[in-house]
């Protein structure tokens, strides 16, 4: 009999210990699906975006091809709290704030020397296979372009 009360504690210690430190649905590589994307003229393209836990922060990688052509990696450490954190790597953003909606969906404002220049609503499908970014980005000219991005679970 004890052993049986001990090995249930056991079991649900360890699935509220599975629970707390599950992944969230956008953890992992995403890959732009270019054929489900449309980025207006003078945008940039981010190819390969990766979420990485890090202690209580979450970690953003992003690759792709800015709008000279020219490819670039950056990199943005934070929280999902709205609040400002520094971009690293990124010609038309040097800090980036997230804020978490739920469980599927992130808000995100992009800033370069203090001034807005990109705002996305981020959705991961229900089955955590997709993740879908629209918005607005301000091109180099000043102009507001829209964008679409789609991108599959890796």
């Amino acid at each position: 009999m004890k052993s049986r009360i001990i090995l249930s504690v056991l079991s649900v210690c360890l699935a509220a210990a599975a629970v707390c430190f599950a992944a969230d649905a956008f953890t992992g590589t995403w890959k732009l699906n270019e054929a489900k994307s449309k980025a207006g003229a003078g945008l940039g393209k981010n190819s390969t975006v990766t979420y990485e836990t890090m202690g209580d922060s979450v970690k953003v990688t992003i690759e792709g091809t800015a709008a000279d052509g020219k490819p670039f990696k950056d990199e943005w450490t934070g929280k999902y709290d709205g609040k400002d954190y520094p971009v690293t790597g990124n010609p038309t953003t040097d800090s980036r704030a997230y804020k978490k909606i739920n469980d599927h969906t992130l808000e995100v404002s992009g800033k370069k020397d203090g001034k807005v220049t990109i705002v996305v609503k981020i959705t991961v499908s229900a089955d955590g296979k997709t993740r879908t970014v629209t918005g607005s980005q301000t091109d180099a000219s000043g102009k507001k372009v829209s964008l679409t991005a789609v991108y599959d679970k890796q």
